[in-house]
């Protein structure tokens, strides 16, 4: 069994990349699915994110709603640094679930946006860094997340810097040119797994 690591920043287009490692054959595991279960009502870390933030972030149903506890954690730096504290250890903690439960002629591919930040380089075999223009990622979050720019760029500013990402990488795909340009990247980092 192989592992890769998929990173990147803040609307890098990591999850388009995963998509494509996807359909090769990879099995991909979303850390950002495993984080919203962790958070659901019910979830592992539930109790602790309402007890550390107060019943405030609560939707009228009882749920975490995610942008009210976004614009918490994404204005002071203490605070996200506490919801890590919380979600981090539930995330990784499934996530080396999931890899012992893969077949060992798997290549598994592990999508999450603070793999380095979280410490999870020591678990992957190769690292791949999905980068792109600060332009193309303010203009990529505001249609998906419909956020305003303010809030991207605080969340960028939250995540190690793209420079040092790269540093790390044993692969950088470029997502700043079209999407068959972004799948023959992925497709190249596909085969040197695969021919190993």
């Amino acid at each position: 069994m192989r592992t890769i690591g998929l990173t990147g920043g803040f609307g890098t287009g990591k999850t388009f990349a995963a998509s494509i490692f996807g359909h090769l054959g990879a099995r991909v595991i979303d850390a950002d699915k495993i984080a919203h279960k962790v958070i659901a009502k019910g979830g592992n870390a539930y109790k602790r994110i309402v007890a550390g933030f107060g019943k405030d972030v609560l939707d009228r149903r009882g749920n975490i709603d995610r942008a009210k506890l976004a614009k918490i954690v994404f204005a002071k730096k203490s605070e996200l640094k506490k919801l890590n504290a919380i979600v981090h250890p539930e995330v990784i903690r499934s996530i080396k679930d999931s890899i012992k439960r893969s077949d060992r002629n798997d290549i598994v591919v592990i999508d999450a946006p603070l793999l380095i930040e979280a410490g999870l380089t020591g678990i992957v075999d190769k690292l791949v860094v999905v980068t792109a223009k600060k332009k193309n990622q303010i203009e990529r979050c505001s249609k998906k997340l419909k956020i305003g720019r303010e809030d991207i760029l605080k969340r960028i500013s939250n995540q190690i810097p793209m420079k040092k990402k790269k540093a790390l990488a044993d692969f950088v795909i470029d997502n700043d040119g079209t999407r068959s340009e972004t799948r023959e990247q992925v497709n190249k980092v596909w085969r040197k797994m695969v021919w190993k």
